[in-house]
Order: C-alpha cells, then structure tokens, then sequence
C-alpha cells in the first residue's frame, strides 16, 4: 500500500502538471493551428446550426458529453502515458508488487457510477422535452415511400392541404455526365413549407419499408415504421431553407429520398395557404370531365327551368 501511496505522490503530480502547460502553450503558441482547428471544428466536423431551441439544447447536450470524454481522455491516457514514460525499464524501475487496493477498486466505480447519474439527470428533461407534442399548432402527417415523402396538413392552418416530396436532380449530374450544382441531392419538388415560432407535430409512418425522417437543424430524427404511427415536434426560430436525408437504409435510390424544409413568416405562409388552396380547386375544377349523359341532364334541367 505504501508503493501505491508513493506512486502518487506529489512529485509525480506536479511533473504530470508541468507536461500538460508545456503541452498547451505549444498549442497555444501556434496561432495558425488554432485558428485553422477551430474554423473547420465549427463548420466542417460540427452539427449543423440550430434553427430551433431543440437543436440547440441537443447541440448542448453533445458539447457538454464531449467536454466529459474529453477530460476522461486526457486525465486517464495523459496520467497512463505519463507512467509508462516514468517508469520505464530502461530507467531502472521495478514493477510493485501489490495486486488488489479496496479504496482504488471503490474510486474507480463510485466516481463513473456518479458520472454516469450526473449525465442522466442533466440529458433525460432534454431528451423527454422531444416527446411533448401537445398544444402544436399545426400538425403535419408524413408518411415515407419508396423514395419520396407524402406531407398532408392536418390540423391548423393550411388543413387539408397535401403534396408529395420528390428528388429533382437531374439524372445526367448523378452520372457525372453535367457539373454538380450546389443543391446537388437535396433539390425537390415540393418544399415544406411551416411558419416561424410554431409548434409543429409531425405524425410520421411509412407505406412500404422503414424510413427515417431526419432534419438536423430542428432537431428531429423519427423513424417512419409502416403499420406505426411515431410522433414528433419542432419550432422553428429561424428563417431559411434546411434539408435533411431518410436516416433509414430503404432501398436502391435510399440516396435519393431529401427532406426539405422551408421557414418563413406568419404572412408568407397565410400567402402560401392561399396559394396552395387556390391551386387545388383549380386543379379538381381541370380534372372534371363532362359526359354526354352529364351534359342531356344538365340541358334537360335548363329546358325544364325555362318552361316554368
């Protein structure tokens, strides 16, 4: 025990301390590595950026996890590589030759056994906030097909209307026989179009195969399961265009399946309401077709009218 004891010792301690600001003043001392690290940590190897407070408090919950590894990471390899470098065999050290301690054996369970619960306590409220989907303002049905999304608006402004959600990209791009453009896999059709600072519910299902409706920047990733009903929510508090990508292996084309989501203002989306219902009936009124017979009743009925 007294081995162990001298193991760590003070001497030990402040030459790890020494190590460890020599270390980081080399880094810090480096300006250009810093900056150049940082840049791409922040937009290439980042999440997206948040456009709701659920992203954002997921984006959270993920630096603060990261922030926990990352001190395990250099305190238990920094003080691991510290030891092998140390007491090396070349410098003349000898093995302990001690093989249990019950107070290092209850250290190294008490303390991730509290790491663990502090994690719990402080991620579940973020992580059961993603299943309230009450007092929604508009809710959405989404249903996952082989390879598009179906959207219909079931409750709140804008019910009753639906559309589908198609790849657009040219065939000719994906073959590399045309230059890529910068919507390259995520041009659709049909956008989904939602107001800013609005409870949105989604209902999501599936038709044929599993699907996963993945929209990064509102924090949203549901599986769409056929023959289940899953649920899900977000508001947006950011104006813009953001996509997404089924999250699921569905198929040949599960590539080709983009989710496209558009933000915008109380007043462009009441002008988008109008505009889409407006299309509707002008669409069922171009899908009628009149008949002859339709066409004899309809004259019949005039004559009819005309002698009274």
């Amino acid at each position: 025990m007294n081995k162990v004891l001298k193991f760590f010792d003070i001497k030990i301690c402040s030459s790890f301390f020494r190590f460890s600001l020599k270390t980081f003043s080399f880094l810090a001392s480096n300006a250009y590595f810093v900056s150049a690290f940082s840049n791409d940590l922040t937009t290439k190897y980042n999440l997206r950026e948040p456009a709701s407070i659920m992203a954002a408090d997921l984006h959270t919950v993920h630096w603060v996890l990261m922030g926990i590894c990352l001190i395990i990471f250099v305190v238990v390899f920094g003080f691991m590589f510290y030891s092998i470098y140390a007491h090396r065999k070349s410098k003349g050290a000898k093995p302990a030759d001690f093989h249990e301690s019950t107070a290092i054996e209850i250290a190294w369970t008490a303390i991730p056994l509290l790491i663990v619960i502090g994690i719990g306590v402080y991620a579940t409220p973020i992580v059961m906030a993603q299943k309230d989907t009450t007092n929604a303002d508009i809710t959405i049905k989404v249903t996952g097909y082989q390879w598009k999304w179906g959207y219909q608006y079931l409750r709140g402004e804008g019910e009753g209307i639906k559309f589908y959600q198609t790849l657009i990209t040219p065939y000719e791009q994906r073959i590399n026989k045309s230059p890529k453009t910068n919507d390259y896999l995520v041009e659709v059709d049909n956008a989904l179009v939602v107001p800013i600072d609005k409870k949105i519910r989604m209902v999501i299902t599936a038709n044929d195969v599993i699907h996963a409706w993945s929209l990064p920047a509102v924090g949203v990733k549901q599986d769409a399961i056929p023959g289940f009903v899953r649920d899900s929510w977000f508001k947006a508090n950011k104006l813009g265009t953001f996509t997404g990508q089924c999250s699921e292996l569905c198929g040949k084309d599960h590539a080709f399946m983009p989710i496209t989501l558009k933000v915008v203002s109380a007043e462009e989306y009441s002008e988008w309401v109008s505009d889409q219902t407006q299309a509707k009936v002008s669409s069922v009124n171009e899908d009628k077709v009149l008949t002859t017979e339709v066409l004899n009743v309809a004259s019949t009925s005039v004559e009819q009218e005309g002698g009274k």
